[in-house]
């Protein structure tokens, strides 16, 4: 009983963890590329026609989506704030599925100055959409060198119209305002090639590692490529960190739970000594003896684990289908099922079982016999 309840909460937490990582991740990677390439010298980089030929032309790639990502001041009235620009064409709504997470009004309009803000921005600024009478200004950095003689020749400045509002998560909602690719050039006194990076969508079962050889070549290795992963590399990090974590925990109370097996084969040993001592006379050797127990509590553990697994497994599809327990009124508590959490516990089990088997056999001896 104690390895059947352990096995079912390991499994259990294992398949919330495994949920609420899928759920956690789909606020970014709904509006995350597969690959996204940046340059590795400077912030920007031209890209010549051959080069966007050679792109469309990459087995693996279903399509791909330029942009321009630059920190600018944003004034709308007596208030403002500084964050990221980030200039798209009119290819990037199929790249990033991001129409869907409008919360208010239309994606923008190509060559226009439009723009579609975050909810976080939204709220700050107390900025609605459509508002023609207040544009939302934007003031970006001259490039050059030297000291600032007047400040406002400093700034390239423009105004434009929020349509649209966005809503992904907290961080996301105040990062970005989205704009035409053109005006964000013009902004910035980018060239018409000239672009901070490239975002692809792959098509299905495509090579990833062979789609990154192919781009690095085109661009003579003097590119960086990312994937989802590797975007949100912290993220990934800390929910990987807190399931080692809960893992370890409840690794540790099934060690607790073998503790009793380990007691129950040890006074199986005692209750059949008598018998023992008669089957070493009879000559069986003591490893020969000892193996029995090993067995024993190995198949307990076996058939413990696989009795627990089958009632973890019926509560994890349970709460799938029906969503028994509810974070909030409208949302279930997120569990994934999956074969590697299957074999991690069965391979947690099974091990674990064995070594205390091993342990408690260990007190098979001739000492103890004679």
């Amino acid at each position: 009983m104690g390895i059947i309840v352990g096995t079912m909460a390991l499994f259990v937490v294992l398949s919330v963890f495994s949920g609420l990582k899928v759920f956690s991740l789909s606020f970014t990677n709904e509006i995350d590329p597969d690959l996204k390439m940046t340059s590795t010298h400077g912030k920007s980089f031209l890209i010549s026609p051959q080069q966007e030929k050679e792109l469309k032309e990459i087995n693996g790639v279903a399509c791909y989506t330029k942009i321009i990502e630059e920190r600018v001041l944003f004034l709308f009235k007596d208030k403002q704030r500084v964050t990221y620009l980030k200039g798209v064409d009119s290819i990037y709504p199929v790249v990033n599925n991001i129409k869907v997470k409008l919360f208010n009004g239309q994606w923008l309009k190509p060559d226009s100055y439009q723009v579609v803000i975050g909810y976080g921005i939204a709220q700050d600024f107390s900025l609605g959409i459509l508002d023609f009478e207040n544009p939302l200004q934007i003031f970006a950095p001259k490039p050059g060198k030297g000291a600032i003689d007047n400040p406002e020749e400093a700034f390239n400045k423009t105004d434009v119209l929020p349509v649209g509002i966005y809503s992904i998560s907290e961080d996301l909602d105040s990062k970005y305002v989205f704009a035409d690719l053109g005006l964000t050039q013009e902004l910035l006194m980018y060239n018409p090639n000239q672009i901070s990076g490239i975002e692809f969508r792959l098509k299905p079962n495509a090579d990833e590692n062979a789609v990154n050889a192919q781009i690095k070549k085109i661009f003579n290795n003097k590119v960086t490529i990312k994937n989802r992963e590797q975007l949100n590399e912290s993220l990934y990090k800390m929910l990987n960190t807190e399931n080692i974590a809960v893992y370890l925990i409840f690794t540790l109370v099934i060690i607790v739970a073998l503790f009793n097996l380990i007691g129950a084969l040890i006074m199986m040993i005692l209750d059949k000594r008598a018998n023992l001592k008669t089957l070493v006379n009879l000559g069986i050797e003591i490893n020969s003896v000892r193996k029995i127990f090993i067995l024993q509590g190995t198949l307990l553990s076996v058939f413990g684990g696989l009795i627990g697994l089958y009632y973890g497994i019926i509560l994890v599809t349970l709460q799938q289908k029906y969503e028994l327990i509810m974070i909030t009124p409208t949302l279930a508590y997120p569990v994934v099922f999956t074969l590697e959490n299957v074999v991690i516990v069965m391979t947690t089990i099974v091990s674990l079982g064995f070594i205390a088997s091993l342990i408690a056999s260990s007190r098979v001896s001739k000492k103890l016999l004679d």
